[in-house]
């Protein structure tokens, strides 16, 4: 039996939902590390740009990444191991998934190999391109030539600012700043300054006239230019690099000889400056950078190839693991609805039609098992109204064999050969015999049923060949079984009389009834027998009289008138003549009283107080067999008639006696008759039995005991158990006999009549 379809379904939506639940966070958590991961790298490919950016940040980016793979590796890990398990475990579906996650990796790992090693070969060999002999020559000429240039530059300088402090020092002191002015265009000059040898201005062109403090030399400035009559130098190029070019310059500083003739004449400095050129400023800059990043790398080549190379690595590693991992996840989500469909296929081949797992996706295979699903629920659904309709036929089947079994008429069911197939406890008791152990075997081949069995399928025969009643679809007919033998025929208890009924059946079969009809049959015969009692009262008692008045007046007339022998026979002849004369008598009158027995009038009765009324008739010291009472003191009154209970009690203890004084075996203690009266709660009625301890009954009698002149007496007319089954009729009453044994041995026998209990009656 399937389980609740309700609890089934509630059970398969709880699975569908977890189901979900989990492949919505291995979703969620695949997604969330490969965009890690992808941040992570493009955050380290900017820090690979820069590299103060790179050196300050590169460790930590790497170990973030490195942790990433480690999540996606483990994540791989743990689904290769579940994928082992199910493998190991013969589990179906296993080899399939494997192999589609198989091939997916391989798709998603072969190309990012090959372009690992292709970008492995262009990083080391574009690396190594980069320090060639020839770019760091360039570098250096350009710087050599940056550096000549500048020299250059001041040289020509320094040559003409000494010219320039010449010519000033030819003139007077107070022509030198007019000098000085004219003197700038020649010189090419931004600002000119002239200084006294104590560091005070003396006089100030160009620039500087509009500074309050001009820059001026430091004393060590002073003294190499005293002392080599020239001094040239660059000044602002740190400060052009950090982006002001117009800074950049060049200074010379040169002695102007004093023009008197006295040993006091104070010397004084030109201090002349010239702006670069901002082209040859920003290339000289440009040039020293590219050299000096330059050295810088090549110092740091084997470093920054491992960089280069280990950001490479990382990216694959985080590309192939993203790759096994999205591999097995869509191998699952393709395996998912064929696993899904062949696992259901299997449940529904192995009888399991409990709702089926479905997806719900939109595409073809999640459609398919929504298909499957739906399918098997409609198989349980017919399967569920099957066993429903079965429950309903074996509900019908069990009503009906309890029918069967309760049934007091006796059903066969025979094949078209006679063969029994099945047949219900009324045949068994009917028959007296147990059937069903010879279910399969012909009925006109059991012993003492041969009659019955072969007359039955006659009237069968006849039925199917339309020999029977035109248009009946049944044969009627009675079978005498057990007659013509005086000790029983077969298994029956003398013999009994059935009235059978057959049909044909569906499937070639045939059902034969029959009811054992032996009680009617003898309660017509009782009935026939009432009738011919009363004629026989009426046409046989009219010439006993005469008969007897004739005797005797013969008798007197010619009594003295014969001879002593004749007188003899005369005596003797009359005496046998009224000797059968009242013997008729008394036949007519027990005929007389049977067939005018009158209706019982109930009325409330305490049947021991009536059995202790009747045994004073039978006073031990004269009864032929002793009668022994065990009367129970809880019997309630019963509704009877006091005369014919009275009379039932005479008959059995009549013929209880007569069993015990003609019994055939020896005892050795005397026989006696026992009367017994019981208080039944369970039916409500109330038994008085007669046993004896006499041969008991015949088989042969035990079916006909009730019927007139059925006894086992010599001279008997067999009407005293036919009166008491009358008068029990009257009385509504049960009336059983039997023979009472022990050890296979015949005690006696038992005459019982249960009376009901008077309405009202305290119980």
């Amino acid at each position: 039996m399937n389980a609740d379809p309700v609890v089934a379904s509630q059970e398969v939506t709880r699975i569908q939902h977890t189901s979900r639940s989990m492949r919505r966070a291995i979703a969620i958590g695949s997604v969330t590390m490969v965009l890690i991961g992808l941040m992570l790298l493009f955050l380290l490919t900017q820090a690979t740009n820069n590299r103060e950016l790179y050196e300050s940040n590169y460790n930590v980016l790497f170990v973030i990444n490195v942790v990433v793979a480690s999540l996606l590796a483990a994540a791989i890990a743990w689904v290769s191991y579940r994928l082992f398990v199910r493998l190991r475990q013969g589990r179906f579906g296993s080899r399939l998934l494997l192999k589609l996650a198989t091939i997916f990796a391989l798709v998603g790992v072969m190309p990012g190999l090959l372009i690992y090693v292709v970008s492995y070969q262009f990083v080391s060999r574009s690396i190594e391109t980069w320090f060639d002999v020839k770019v760091e020559g360039a570098l250096e000429a350009g710087l050599s030539l940056g550096r000549v240039t500048l020299d250059t530059l001041t040289v020509d300088l320094a040559v003409k600012s000494k010219a320039a402090a010449n010519l000033i020092s030819e003139n007077p002191e107070s022509a030198a700043g007019v000098l000085a002015e004219r003197m700038m265009d020649q010189l090419g000059a931004t600002d000119i300054t002239i200084w006294s040898g104590a560091g005070n201005l003396v006089a100030s062109v160009g620039q500087s006239k509009f500074q309050l403090s001009p820059d001026k030399p430091t004393t060590s400035q002073f003294r190499t230019a005293r002392q080599q009559r020239s001094l040239a130098w660059v000044e602002g190029l740190d400060d052009a690099v950090t982006g002001s070019l117009s800074s950049a310059r060049i200074k010379a500083l040169v002695p102007i000889s004093g023009s008197g003739l006295g040993l006091n004449a104070d010397t004084r400095y030109m201090l002349v400056s010239r702006a670069l050129p901002q082209g040859l400023v920003s290339n000289a800059l440009a040039v020293e950078a590219a050299n000096r990043e330059y050295q810088e790398r090549a110092l740091g080549r084997e470093g920054l190839k491992r960089m280069y190379i280990g950001t490479l690595t990382l990216s694959l590693f985080l590309a192939v693991f993203g790759a096994v991992l999205l591999a097995v996840v869509l191998g699952n989500q393709i395996a998912r609805p064929l696993l899904l469909l062949t696992e259901g296929v299997s449940q529904v081949a192995a009888g399991d039609l409990t709702p089926k797992l479905a997806l719900q996706g939109r595409d073809e295979l999640g459609g398919l098992t929504r298909a499957f699903a739906s399918m098997t629920q409609q198989l349980a659904d017919a399967r569920q109204a099957v066993e429903v309709s079965m429950s309903q036929v074996d509900a019908a089947r069990a009503n009906l064999q309890t029918i069967l079994d309760n049934l007091t008429s006796g059903v066969i069911v025979l094949d078209q050969s006679g063969h029994i197939k099945s047949s219900n406890p009324g045949a068994s008791r009917i028959l007296k015999r147990e059937l069903a152990p010879h279910t399969g075997e012909r009925l006109a081949t059991l012993s003492g049923l041969e009659a019955f069995g072969t007359g039955a399928q006659r009237q069968f025969e006849e039925l199917a060949a339309g020999q029977g009643d035109r248009g009946a679809d049944h044969w009627q007919q009675s079978f005498e079984l057990g007659t013509g033998n005086a000790t029983g025929y077969g298994p029956f208890e003398g013999s009994i009389t059935l009235v059978a009924r057959g049909a044909e059946l569906p499937s070639e079969l045939r059902l034969l009834v029959f009811d054992d009809i032996s009680e009617i049959v003898s309660a017509q015969r009782a009935q026939a027998w009432g009738e011919v009692a009363r004629r026989l009262a009426h046409e046989i008692k009219n010439p006993l009289t005469p008969i007897q008045l004739s005797a005797e007046r013969l008798e007197m007339k010619l009594s003295g008138k014969l001879e002593n022998p004749e007188q003899a026979i005369l005596v003797k002849s009359v005496k046998t003549i009224v000797d059968q004369v009242d013997a008729m008598k008394r036949l007519v009158n027990e005929f007389r009283d049977y067939a005018r027995l009158p209706a019982a009038e109930l009325k409330p009765l305490q049947i021991n107080a009536l059995i202790k009324d009747v045994m004073h008739l039978y006073d031990p010291e004269v009864a032929k067999v002793p009668i022994e009472l065990e009367l129970d003191e809880a019997c309630p009154l019963v509704m009877g008639d006091a005369q014919q209970i009275r009379q039932v009690i005479h008959n059995l203890l009549q013929n209880a006696q007569d069993a015990c004084t003609s019994a055939s075996t020896p005892r050795e203690t005397p026989r006696t008759v026992t009367l017994r009266t019981q208080w039944m709660a369970a039916s409500k009625r109330v038994r008085m039995s007669v046993l004896d301890e006499g041969d008991g009954f015949p088989e042969s009698i035990l079916k006909r005991a009730f019927e007139p002149y059925v006894t086992t007496k010599a001279r008997g007319t067999g009407l005293g158990l036919a009166v008491v089954k009358k008068i029990s009729d009257e009385h509504g009453a049960r009336i059983d006999l039997g023979n009472r044994q022990k050890d296979g041995a015949v005690l006696g026998a038992q005459v019982s009549l249960s009376l009901t209990v008077a309405p009202g009656a305290p119980v």
